[in-house]
């Protein structure tokens, strides 16, 4: 019967044998989808689970992964963003509902600073999610940070009026962008802005997806990655990140500086939620 194109389980009906392998019905591949597109279930054990308590079906994960393939669904590592609240989406719809208006030639008069993390030793362990190319970037397909200390190399924005004079430019020609971070905010730091008349655009936390430098650092960060050398101390990192960046070409700047609005307009659209950027 194998021969002639007949299944396991076919085979078994016929011959009245039970089969061991539960088969999922549509309306119990709608409800395992249903679970994962509300976020209630993130990954194929936690579906199996939901279905035994919630249904009294027992399947193995492998046939809830056969099922999500079958809908169009795939694996994906979990992008890693900010953790956002409620509160910092309300921040980010608000930031870019007020600058929609502003064209490619706007955006090219921001100075843009951020910071990042480089790792000398061990990696992030990925986290996976299933996802529909093309679908929306969603809490579930998100793997949320949050800043904190290590044995790593922060890169800071220093001596800005002497970076402004290499580049001939005069504080009225530019719009500096920081994030909201705490150090960033003070007292001190405000009022060093205001004495050197510099424009700050107002940023709102957790921000991240509006901010090019931060495909930059990816780059980077891939790109050491890819060396595949044995790192050996601070300085040494510095180095390669400081070779790899003064490489960078105008050009890629210039591109990612054109995204902007349409890095905008996904933030509206994604009511200042998670986006693809």
């Amino acid at each position: 019967m194998l021969e002639r194109g007949f299944t396991s389980r076919e085979i078994a009906a016929k011959i009245g044998c039970k089969s061991h392998t539960t088969i999922l019905n549509e309306q119990n591949e709608r409800t395992i989808i249903r679970r994962l597109m509300t976020s209630k279930c993130s990954t194929a054990v936690q579906l199996k689970n939901s279905l035994q308590a919630n249904e009294k079906i027992k399947v193995c994960t492998e046939t809830i992964c056969r099922a999500l393939r079958r809908n169009g669904l795939k694996t994906r590592v979990k992008c890693k963003k900010p953790l956002l609240s409620k509160k910092y989406r309300e921040q980010h719809l608000k930031f870019a509902k007020r600058f929609k208006d502003w064209t490619v030639s706007d955006w090219s008069k921001v100075v843009w600073s951020d910071e990042s993390k480089f790792q000398i030793f061990g990696s992030d362990r990925h986290q996976y999610c299933w996802k529909k190319d093309g679908e929306s970037l969603k809490d579930a397909h998100v793997k949320p940070t949050v800043k904190f200390g290590g044995r790593s190399v922060f890169i800071l924005e220093e001596d800005f009026i002497e970076t402004l004079r290499y580049y001939k430019l005069s504080v009225g020609d530019i719009i500096f962008q920081q994030d909201n971070d705490l150090k960033h905010t003070t007292t001190l730091t405000k009022k060093w802005f205001e004495d050197n008349g510099i424009e700050v655009l107002p940023w709102p936390p957790q921000l991240p997806d509006l901010n090019p430098i931060e495909h930059l650092w990816n780059d980077i960060d891939c790109q050491i990655r890819a060396l595949n050398v044995e790192i050996k101390g601070k300085d040494a990192l510095w180095e390669y990140v400081s070779k790899i960046w003064n490489e960078t070409l105008l050009e890629t700047c210039t591109k990612l500086i054109e995204t902007i609005p349409e890095r905008i307009q996904d933030v509206i659209n994604a009511k200042g939620g998670y986006t693809q950027w």
